[in-house]
């Protein structure tokens, strides 16, 4: 039996999880749940942690992480790394990355670019839908663009923020109150205010401001908060709805992973045409903004007019014992083994065209213009 030879013995699979974001918690916990799905006869499993420093863990040290996770964010346990980069990366070791990581230096193509670097298959999303969902605004520029509804905005600067206040609250003038003021390039719904009076605008930037130098003041919309679950493939397949119900003001953090009173439907109760419609304009936007492999797409179904906008796309959802992102798959026929399954399969496939692609980018100029 050739040990070199993928077919001959079980796929051997970096699983990528922490990261230097305000998600470091949620990744870890995510990736707890991962491991615990992922086939042992089919994969072995090298988990590697990255601190929030953005240094690589020891593999025992990693792998002690994961062993004492439970399944709440403020389980994860705090780890030190020690290197630049885990050498099991470079070593031939490695057949395909699944990268678990949630927020910058993760979900915003920095890792995903590295896999390409290092000529790594690797999970989800490619380099530039990644880039492109983890940036609000471009993301919402790009659904315009596609003529897809989204919730009208304003885009602002921290310089402008902090250098010119007034003239960046003049410029949310045209947006009818409320307002969601959000960091432009992070998720688990940290650093976002909900502004109700104008008078509160001024501190919600400069919060928001405080975790990005992109902010993203967002028209309010008295709506249920609808989710579909994107698998890519040929074709890629959206699952049934789900709805969050927060338990907050809005979907919060604290909702989200750390109290209770949070809902999460599956699958949402939604009338069958609205239900169709849903997952079909989940697959546009999967399309539109290039997406690969997975993407969770979160919708604002508005109350008064019935209209489905997109809110937005995330490349890698929560992987979380409560994630919509595996719980709507399953729901749909794709249990979670096999999602992780195909996620592999398609990581793999992509990277055997892109290899392809790149032998002929490199034959002789004569060859190339036949």
């Amino acid at each position: 039996m050739n040990s070199n030879d993928p077919s001959s013995r079980r796929l051997r699979v970096a699983l990528i999880f922490g990261g230097r974001s305000g998600e470091h918690e949620v990744s870890v916990v995510s990736a707890t749940s991962v491991r615990g799905a992922l086939d042992r006869a089919r994969y072995e499993v090298f988990p590697m942690a990255v601190d929030r420093a953005g240094r690589w863990a020891d593999p025992e040290a990693a792998r002690q992480v994961l062993d004492r996770c439970g399944r709440a964010p403020d389980s994860a346990p705090s780890f030190e790394g020690t290197h630049a980069l885990d050498p099991r990366l470079l070593d031939g070791r490695i057949d395909v990355v699944l990268p678990i990581l949630h927020g910058p230096y993760g979900e915003d193509g920095t890792v995903q670019g590295l896999c390409e670097v290092l000529d790594l298959p690797y999970v989800g999303c490619g380099v530039a839908a990644c880039a492109i969902t983890m940036d609000k605004i471009l993301t919402k520029r790009l659904l315009q663009e596609a003529g897809l509804p989204t919730p009208a905005f304003v885009a602002l600067t921290e310089q402008e923020i902090r250098e010119a206040l007034p003239a960046a609250e003049s410029c949310c003038r045209e947006l009818e109150l409320p307002l969601f003021v959000k960091p432009a390039r992070l998720g688990s719904s940290v650093g976002i205010s909900k502004v109700k009076q104008r008078e509160q605008l001024r501190d919600a930037l400069a919060w928001a401001a405080e975790f990005d130098d992109l902010v993203i003041v967002e028209q309010g919309i008295d709506a249920r908060e609808i989710e579909v679950a994107v698998l890519g493939g040929e074709p890629p397949l959206a699952s049934v709805p789900g709805e969050v119900i927060p338990g907050r003001e809005f979907y919060d953090y604290a909702d989200k992973y750390l109290e209770e009173g949070c809902r999460l439907i599956a699958p949402a109760d939604l009338g069958e045409a609205d239900s169709n419609g849903v997952r079909e304009l989940a697959l546009h936007v999967f399309a539109a903004l290039g997406c690969e492999g997975m993407a969770r797409v979160d919708f604002l179904l508005e109350r008064s007019s019935g209209e489905m906008l997109v809110n937005e796309v995330n490349a890698v959802p929560g992987f979380t014992s409560i994630s919509m992102y595996p719980k709507l798959l399953e729901l749909t026929g794709v249990p979670y083994p096999d999602l992780l399954n195909r996620l592999i399969d398609l990581a793999l496939e992509r990277h055997k065209r892109r290899r392809r692609h790149a032998e002929a980018a490199l034959r002789p100029l004569a060859d190339r213009a036949r």
